[in-house]
């Protein structure tokens, strides 16, 4: 079996100043990629010179233009247009990858080709205040397969968290659920990856190889800050889950009680909708209460003390 082929989609608005970061860290990678395919949305810094200078540098490495700026997901979307891998890699030009995490997940993915992604635990480190922690931490121990049923059980366990920037997704099952959905926004990659994973599965690699780097202004935290905004693409996401293509999906996330990530906002829209009450399971209102809780303590309490939570009670990955 010939080895499956992987697109790196980047799009970028005047990140020159992380650029050489995040293109360093693809070009060094292990696996040699097919491409990576930098989309320029309309920089009005030297973010161009910086990427055709790592394109001479690395091959694989390819630049488009944007005519104009048109938002991040326009850019991904024409990224997936351009792309050519069988398996689809979406990175921020803010991020950075770890080297391995292109060929240990890809070895993964072609071992297991039923599963639509492969994750690995995701070093998130959060620019203004100097908090690091780890999400997927407790997975699995392992490299593995684990399919739709065993991630409702590491959902019941508390330990699933999908990392969408150490996410490589199989072309075919992002296709499936229609790609990033703009009327989702802030959570159209949650929503493409947890539908497509409780549906055929996904891979795991317990280490931590990709960089988040939290920026105070990111575009989820602009909208986190607009309510209205918030709620209403809260409500667009289970409308979305609702629908009768998601019924094999929906059970589980139900039984999962996989929607508390979405903390009070979302406990909010459950109790005011009728028609949501069914997903107000005693699992979720339990975890989305101690989530949110989490958020808050996060939110107010002395920097000293988050940082010691999040040491001490399995937020980072053990040193290998």
């Amino acid at each position: 079996m010939a080895f499956p082929t992987l697109s790196v989609v980047i799009p970028n608005y005047n990140h020159s100043a992380f650029l050489p970061r995040a293109l360093t860290a693809l070009g060094e990678q292990s696996k040699q990629l097919l491409e990576a395919i930098i989309i320029d949305d309309g920089s009005t810094d030297n973010s161009v010179e910086i990427i055709e200078r790592f394109a001479t540098k690395y091959p694989a490495i390819k630049l488009h233009r944007n005519v104009k700026n048109q938002g991040s997901l326009v850019s991904v979307a024409t990224g997936i247009s351009l792309a050519k891998g069988d398996y689809l890699y979406f990175g921020a030009a803010d991020d950075e990858v770890v080297n391995g995490l292109f060929e240990k997940s890809m070895t993964l993915l072609q071992q297991n080709p039923q599963a639509a992604l492969c994750c690995t635990i995701a070093d998130f480190r959060e620019a203004a205040t100097g908090l690091n922690w780890h999400w997927g931490v407790g997975i699995a121990d392992k490299p593995c397969y684990l399919s739709p049923k065993d991630l409702v059980e590491v959902e019941k366990r508390g330990k699933l968290f999908i990392p969408t920037n150490s996410v490589i997704m199989k072309r075919s099952a992002l296709m499936e659920v229609g790609q990033f959905i703009p009327e989702l926004k802030f959570c159209c990659d949650w929503y493409a990856m947890y539908v497509s994973a409780f549906r055929h599965g996904m891979c795991f690699v317990p280490e931590p190889l990709a960089i988040f780097h939290v920026q105070p202004n990111s575009y989820y935290h602009r909208i986190r800050r607009d309510k209205t905004e918030y709620s209403q693409t809260l409500q667009e996401l289970l409308r979305r889950l609702h629908l009768p293509e998601n019924k094999d999906v929906l059970p589980l996330l139900r039984q999962a009680g996989s929607l508390f990530l979405f903390a009070s906002p979302m406990l909010r829209i459950l109790l005011s909708h009728r028609k949501y009450r069914h997903l107000l399971t005693p699992r979720f209102l339990r975890k989305n209460l101690a989530h949110s809780t989490k958020l808050f303590l996060k939110k107010h309490a002395p920097a000293a003390l988050v940082k010691a939570y999040l040491k001490f009670s399995g937020y980072r990955a053990r040193s290998t």
